[in-house]
């Protein structure tokens, strides 16, 4: 058999490959969500358009979301700043919905910010300001 350190690896292991597959999938419905929202209703409206209309899909797949979800951000045990999550789906995958042209890196260490925040794993960006929904996945590092 395993020793105690093999046995509680292989177990950490398994949970990682549970979780990487739960989160790809809510991923893959998500950004197809997204997709069926920019195709109905193009590029140029508000961020706060596309995330209702994004409600209306993600209700329409019985996916459970919160809508600005409060962060606090902490600096030695002390609140410094507050943001608002655009969305947190599952209470596993956080979103951040932009309009631009294009995802900058700004975007991207916003994004990375609010997943430290919440210290939920992984996020998308999802962008509706061009042509063809604009996406990334990042998840947050130790």
């Amino acid at each position: 058999m395993f020793t105690d350190k093999a046995g509680v690896f292989i177990r950490r292991l398994r949970r990682l490959r549970r979780f990487k597959k739960m989160n790809f999938e809510i991923s893959r419905i998500t950004i197809g969500c997204a997709m069926t929202v920019h195709r109905e209703m193009g590029c140029g409206f508000l961020e706060s358009v596309y995330e209702n209309a994004l409600s209306i899909e993600l209700q329409r797949k019985k996916i459970e979301f919160e809508r600005q979800v409060p962060l606090l951000v902490h600096y030695k045990n002390t609140v410094v700043g507050r943001y608002k999550a655009d969305m947190i789906i599952n209470g596993e995958l956080l979103l951040e919905l932009k309009a631009l042209q294009s995802i900058s890196k700004s975007c991207e260490s916003q994004l990375l910010n609010y997943l430290k925040a919440s210290g939920i794993p992984a996020g998308l960006i999802l962008n509706f300001g061009s042509n063809s929904l604009g996406f990334k996945r990042m998840a947050k590092t130790k």
